[in-house]
Order: C-alpha cells, then structure tokens, then sequence
C-alpha cells in the first residue's frame, strides 16, 4: 500500500493543515492500518470539528448585528462593562463597532476566556475594529451616583467618545440615556460578537489600570485583585485604611473608615 511508505510524520504534517471535514485527506488515509496514522486520523478529525462549531457560532453570534443592518442600521457598537463589584477602582464601559469582515473566532464573553487569550485578543480586536471608545466612572462618582447610575455614565461617555457614531447599540443588560436605537441583551456578551469584543477590551483596560494603580498605592494587591475584597486586599484596608480610588459607600470600606 503506497500510504504505508510515507512517514507517519509527514502524514501529521499533511493533515495539520486541513480544516474542512470533507479535506480528501480522510478518505485518502481511512483504509491505512496503520496505528498511528489512525490516531492522526480521529485527532485530525476532532480538531477539525471543533473548528467547525466554533465558526458556526461565531456566525451565531454575530445575528443581532445582522439584523440591525438588515433593517437599516448598518452600524452597530456593542457595549459592556466591568468593575461593577469591586471594592476600589472605577467601573469602566467600552464601545466597540465592528466591521462585517471581523474574523476573530475566538472573540467571545470575556468571563469564558484565559488571561493569556484576553491579552492576545485585546490588541487584534483595536486592530480590526471601525471605532473603539472607553468610558470611565471613578470611585468618587460611584459614591456620588451609585455603581448603576455610575455605569450608565460610563457607557454613555464611551458611546460618545466613538469617532463613528452608530445607528444601533447592542448593550449587555443595561439602557442608557441616548437618542440611538439601543437593544439591550441579558447575558448579551455571550450572544453578540460586538458586545464580547467590548467587554475584552474594557476587561483587559481596567485589568492594566488597576495594576498601574497597585504602584501608585501599594498594600492593597490591587494588580492580583483588580479590586475585589480578596484576603491579601482586606488585610491590606485594616493595616493601611482606604486609599483614594476605594469606593467609601462601599462596605467593608465604609467600616474601616468609621472605625
């Protein structure tokens, strides 16, 4: 059999490259009896099927955009936001329009993503992205507004800061005050490619920030925390108090402030 006189090494070389489950390829080696060639095989082809699904939702993911555009909204910015829960630190929103040609198939809700591929995503999506724009509410303005009202702030500054303005925003689970088209999505970072590409950046944004705001004000572990009340942060507020960018309405910090 003429297969069995390749090497099993170029035969895994062959099919690291295929994509598609009807790739000649697996018909051509099906019949091979040899082990590892077979292993490649099932491998190959279990690689490849997941490639598949993940495109197909991906394709899912971008619905709300298409609909937009097929009613006559052809731009589309997607927002979200984080820092909503943490003790110190601002809540920060992002707004991100997409081009119809984004291809980044691994973009996805923030919450379902490594550091690593947060970090590799973030500058790919400023990259291929039309517009991209950050809206920041500080510590102080959460403990004058509250963190909802605080939020809305946020989204609406990175609305604003678009240099496109869209004709539709897709938001995760929030409203704003703007006279755009807004739908809002619970859960929408996991169904809208828009709204997770947002909340990457606006992840990752807030992730650096914080870790320059662990230099500025040590003791607090802010660059392992991003702010949340973890043990290495709590201990932190009963050796050294509040810092300035902790959010004084905000229990335990409201405590160690009247203690």
């Amino acid at each position: 059999m003429a297969n069995d006189r390749l090497p099993i090494s170029a035969v895994k070389a062959a099919f690291s490259d295929v994509t598609n489950l009807q790739d000649e390829l697996f018909t051509q080696y099906a019949q091979d009896p040899r082990a590892g060639v077979q292993t490649i095989l099932k491998q190959a082809q279990k690689r490849v099927a997941k490639l598949v699904a993940d495109q197909a939702a991906f394709n899912q993911r971008f619905y709300y955009e298409k609909q937009a555009r097929d009613q006559g909204r052809p731009i589309v910015a997607g927002m979200d936001e984080v820092g909503r829960g943490p003790l110190a630190g601002p809540v920060v929103a992002c707004a991100v329009i997409l081009p119809a040609d984004f291809d980044l198939v691994a973009v996805n809700d923030s919450k379902q993503l490594t550091d690593r591929l947060r970090e590799r995503l973030y500058p790919e999506i400023l990259n291929q992205a039309t517009a991209v724009s950050i809206g920041i509410a500080s510590a102080e303005e959460i403990d004058q507004l509250n963190i909802y009202q605080a939020t809305r702030v946020a989204m609406l500054s990175a609305v604003e800061g678009l240099t496109v303005t869209p004709d539709q925003l897709l938001i995760d689970a929030m409203d704003i005050d703007s006279s755009i088209p807004q739908l809002k999505l619970i859960k929408g970072d996991a169904k809208s490619n828009s709204i997770a590409a947002a909340s990457i950046v606006a992840k990752v944004f807030r992730d650096h920030l914080m870790a320059s705001f662990d230099v500025l004000y040590p003791g607090y572990a802010f660059a392992h925390n991003a702010g949340y009340g973890t043990k290495a942060h709590l201990a932190g507020l009963a050796k050294l108090g509040p810092s300035p960018i902790h959010r004084k309405t905000f229990e335990p910090v409201s405590s160690f402030l009247r203690s």
